[in-house]
């Protein structure tokens, strides 16, 4: 595979996942399209007939402050405002709105990246179903065993003498 400019490994540690949603934060795709967040953000405000809401969102103050207590960090940059977290719809729409060569080609690294999260999820959700299965019939063959334990045990058990009766 030829040079990439950004490695979908690069972009997967910045998929994050929040409301329910896999969303990628305007301060990361800024930094991985090679424009600072203002600029992005500016864009987005001027075509935001593009971002509806289950395409971008801006995380509440809660949100963001536990975002910053997962890195780590008592301020993030001088950010003064939480930021705005896209789903893959927003990202893929993003390249629409930044027209250049390298937000084109970066999308299209990111665009694999959710694919690949995807395909990982959809692995994970059969092997999980599969296991359960599995510890279904387990427990199933469990009870069977139990239950033969048990008959042996019994089976093995000494026979009780016979008290003679006495008299008639």
């Amino acid at each position: 595979m030829k040079d990439t400019i950004v490695h979908i490994e690069t972009i997967e540690r910045k998929i994050f996942l929040i409301r329910r949603q896999k969303v990628m934060l305007d301060r990361d795709l800024a930094s991985l399209y090679g424009v600072k967040t203002s600029q992005l953000t500016r864009q987005v405000r001027r075509n935001i007939e593009r971002f509806p809401n289950d395409f971008m969102f801006q995380l509440s103050k809660e949100e963001f402050d536990s975002l910053k207590c997962h890195f780590g960090t008592s301020s993030w940059g001088g950010t003064r405002k939480p930021p705005y977290a896209f789903t893959e719809n927003g990202v893929a729409m993003l390249s629409g709105v930044l027209n250049s060569k390298r937000a084109i080609l970066v999308n299209i690294q990111i665009m694999r990246a959710f694919t690949k999260l995807r395909e990982i999820l959809s692995t994970h959700k059969e092997l999980s179903h599969k296991l359960s299965e599995l510890e279904r019939k387990i427990e199933k063959h469990d009870a069977e065993i139990r239950a033969i334990f048990d008959a042996i045990r019994q089976l093995m058990k000494p026979p009780l003498p016979h008290k003679r009766r006495i008299g008639f």
